[in-house]
């Protein structure tokens, strides 16, 4: 039985616009995501950017940390229907 993709919303979009805000690369943000305790290589982190991959609450709770930011910032538009 073929198995379907669902689509969900995603907040790639709103992770990268907050990285690129830092003016923080991939590298340097998974690096201290690692020190952090989030088990987290660019690869993963590219796909989460690109929605191919679901994040993980811890992730986001680190991020929330690292960019000094509110959580509405990672969910921002998402509530818009397209």
């Amino acid at each position: 039985m073929e198995q379907k993709i669902r689509r969900d919303r995603n907040m790639g979009d709103n992770l990268r616009k907050l990285r690129l805000c830092h003016n923080i690369s991939q590298e340097k943000l998974c690096a201290e995501l690692q020190r952090r305790g989030c088990d987290i290589g660019r690869s993963t982190y590219a796909k989460y950017e690109a929605g191919e991959l679901n994040i993980r609450a811890s992730v986001i709770i680190e991020l929330k940390k690292i960019y000094n930011c509110s959580y509405d910032d990672f969910f921002d538009g998402l509530d818009v229907i397209v």
